[in-house]
């Protein structure tokens, strides 16, 4: 559970306690080593400073559109949306994955993938004829699945957790939890505790534990998520009303364009060294006024990230993944994540995510087929790996100084562009002295472009220096450095978590 339950009552931004009382000496996760906070900087020996990325929008999107019986058919808003399913590279046989709603509250589907970009409905025998994994008589609101990388013996590879949405009379408060070996077949586990729509869950490997990620009201926070884990999945999911921790919420920094910010949704996903998080901002309007008009509401998709898995740094609050709020475009609102997240495809991560274009002529006061939510797509943002923020001089000479950590690996790495200067690194004692044939004169540099390159010095290593406490110091004239790695591999891989996997990853680390 986290350490300190957050004040719901007020709107200070929440405290982030490991950036707050950082060790003298880091005992870094492995994997990759992202610039997203200030937790691995000495900020009195760097002149560099942080720039922010946005991934680019794919030209081709949407890459999935609403087309089958099942997506078009009334009396559900047509589309296809994800936000009660997952978006994964499925290394068990070598496709992209897309278990999403066919039709808004209509049924739970799966489609397919070679490339990530070109998407098929094969068909299954659960509806034969159809590419239905669920009954259709089990209408999909919100929730999530899941590949379990850790699965063994009989435990299912594959879990969903399914909140069916809110009908007259019928408290569907309580998600369905179900488990799959090939994840089209699919056996009911049980039920969750309470919950409002559009809670979701993931796995934690920070922590161990499975992560229910519950949206519950608060009086004056309104849209927040409460927090319940397990050492398993079920587990996770079983909690009485008393059980649950209040975790986040918006906060004074987010400015709401119609309304007051909340927080409508959120998943989060682990990759490389840390967890990576989308905060799905609510900016309104409220509910009455877009079933009037038949157009979405408005939400984002924020960057945060954890190194704790239980407190989440939001230093950057520009949108990630912004809609296109201009009518007529097919994400004019509602931009929201899925499962899984993003994958890893070569030196890009595909971040893949959900939004509507509505329909103004369908505005009813069933809010279940209202226009609000037709028209729903899948597109696809692309980033370079690693490069949600990059380390940047400002002027010739830039120095980025790490804290001191302890050395585990004999081969660095690096993730950078330096727009056609050399980068040097040299490695510090615990005196703050350059290590005998470590300096920066004595670095064979590098110059050029790349995701995975080796650092090497001209007549030594890091072999010698395993466990020592160190320092390290890039410098650099121009360009971007995003990412710095120890490693024993000497083709680079990292250790680190691999997200929703990718073309050539194998299980949950980089390895």
């Amino acid at each position: 559970m986290p350490m300190h339950a957050p004040d719901f009552s007020n709107r200070t931004p929440l405290p982030v306690p490991y950036l707050a009382d950082i060790p003298a000496v880091l005992s870094l996760q492995p994997g990759r080593q992202l610039f997203v906070d200030d937790y691995l900087i000495d900020p009195q020996h760097t002149t560099m400073t942080r720039a922010w990325h946005q991934p680019v929008k794919h030209t081709g999107n949407p890459v999935m559109s609403a087309e089958s019986e099942w997506e078009t058919k009334a009396p559900f808003p047509p589309g296809v949306v994800a936000k009660c399913g997952g978006i994964w590279f499925d290394d068990a046989d070598h496709l992209f994955k897309m278990w999403y709603m066919a039709g808004y509250l209509g049924s739970m589907c799966l489609a397919t993938s070679k490339d990530g970009l070109h998407w098929e409905r094969p068909e299954y025998d659960v509806v034969p004829g159809s590419n239905l994994i669920l009954p259709p008589d089990i209408h999909p609101d919100s929730g999530s699945v899941l590949i379990d990388q850790n699965a063994k013996g009989d435990e299912p590879r594959y879990k969903m957790l399914l909140r069916q949405p809110d009908m007259p009379d019928v408290d569907n408060s309580k998600a369905l939890l179900y488990g799959s070996q090939d994840g089209i077949h699919w056996d009911r586990l049980g039920q969750s505790g309470s919950m409002h729509d559009r809670s979701t869950a993931y796995y934690d490997p920070l922590q161990k534990k499975w992560i229910q990620s519950i949206r519950l009201n608060h009086p004056t926070a309104h849209r927040t998520r409460y927090y319940h884990d397990g050492e398993n999945f079920i587990e996770s999911a079983q909690w009485a009303p008393d059980e649950t921790v209040p975790w986040l919420r918006t906060d004074s920094l987010d400015q709401g364009k119609y309304n007051p910010a909340q927080l409508y949704n959120f998943d989060a996903i682990a990759y490389e060294s840390l967890l990576i998080g989308f905060h799905q901002i609510l900016h309104g309007p409220d509910n009455h006024v877009c079933e009037q008009s038949g157009m979405p509401k408005l939400t984002e998709l924020y960057l945060s990230t954890s190194r704790d898995g239980q407190h989440w740094d939001r230093t950057n609050r520009s949108p990630l993944i912004p809609a296109h709020r201009e009518y007529g475009s097919w994400e004019y609102g509602y931009v929201e994540s899925s499962a899984g997240m993003c994958c890893i495809v070569g030196d890009e991560l595909w971040l893949y995510y959900s939004a509507y274009a509505g329909d103004p002529n369908r505005v009813t006061k069933d809010w279940r087929i209202s226009g609000v939510y037709a028209n729903s797509a899948i597109g696809l943002a692309k980033l370079r790996r690693d490069g949600f923020a990059s380390m940047r001089p400002g002027a010739p000479k830039g120095i980025l100084q790490t804290r001191a950590f302890k050395l585990n690996g004999s081969h660095l790495f690096v993730n950078a562009s330096t727009a056609g200067s050399n980068m040097t690194v040299q490695v510090i004692d615990s005196q703050g002295n350059p290590m005998p044939g470590l300096s920066h004169e004595d670095c064979l540099g590098f110059q050029g472009n790349s995701c995975c390159t080796q650092i090497r010095w001209k007549n030594q290593s890091l072999k010698e220096l395993e466990s020592q406490p160190i320092r390290l110091q890039f410098k650099m004239d121009r360009g971007d450095l995003y990412a710095f790695w120890l490693t024993y591999s000497e083709l680079g891989k990292s250790g680190g978590f691999t997200a929703a996997g990718g073309p050539g990853l194998h299980g949950e680390v980089d390895q």
